[in-house]
């Protein structure tokens, strides 16, 4: 059974998702609250933090804290390890498709491959299902929440507003009509707002 897939997202009073400073402490504290079995990632998300992936502290996996799941069709991540060792997730994998790109014969980085050119993401979720997922965080933006969206693989949106205007950069639902139904709004110190929807 496919498990429950909620996608949080830190957007702008005007949706833009970048181009402000976003409450990252409570972003990651309100994401607590679903104890995802699963946190599902987009390779550009990943790739935008490889730096400080490289530089912030490596405790080590974390056993009892969630898989992290790559979404990698061209194969461009290349920081598993520090990944692994970040003390968020108890370890990660891959996701590619049959056409991703070779990847070095001594990787040690699990896999999942589905798909022909591109990551099929019903089957992933379905094999997640399978191994015992029952909750997935979707913390991506851009290409990846788009073809959940498409797909009608989300069953929950969480926003978290900052009270700026950005202007500029792409909406978080670019080129997506959803039909919301509320499920929650609380609003914090600072004007922040914390948006809940279920998705019929």
């Amino acid at each position: 059974m496919r498990p429950h897939v909620v996608a949080q997202v830190a957007v702008s009073l005007d949706g833009r998702t970048s181009g402000f400073d976003i409450d990252v402490a409570r972003f990651y504290a309100l994401a607590t609250l679903w104890q995802e079995d699963v946190t599902l990632v987009g390779a550009d998300t990943i790739l935008a933090q490889e730096v400080a992936v490289r530089s912030a502290p490596h405790p080590g996996p974390r056993p009892e804290g969630p898989l992290l799941a790559v979404v990698d069709s061209r194969a461009r991540v290349r920081e598993w390890e520090g990944l692994r060792q970040l003390g968020y997730w108890s370890d990660v994998v891959a996701l590619y498709a049959d056409q991703t790109p070779a990847r070095p014969p001594d990787s040690t980085t699990r896999e999942l491959v589905t798909g022909y050119d591109r990551v099929d993401l019903v089957e992933i979720l379905n094999v997640l299902g399978s191994r015992g997922a029952r909750t997935v965080r979707v913390d991506s933006g851009g290409g990846l929440l788009g073809a959940l969206f498409d797909l009608g693989l989300v069953d929950e949106l969480a926003l978290l507003v900052h009270p700026v205007v950005v202007g500029s950069g792409q909406r978080w639902s670019e080129g997506h009509s959803l039909d919301l139904q509320p499920a929650g709004t609380e609003v914090f110190e600072g004007g922040v707002v914390w948006l809940r929807y279920c998705l019929s």
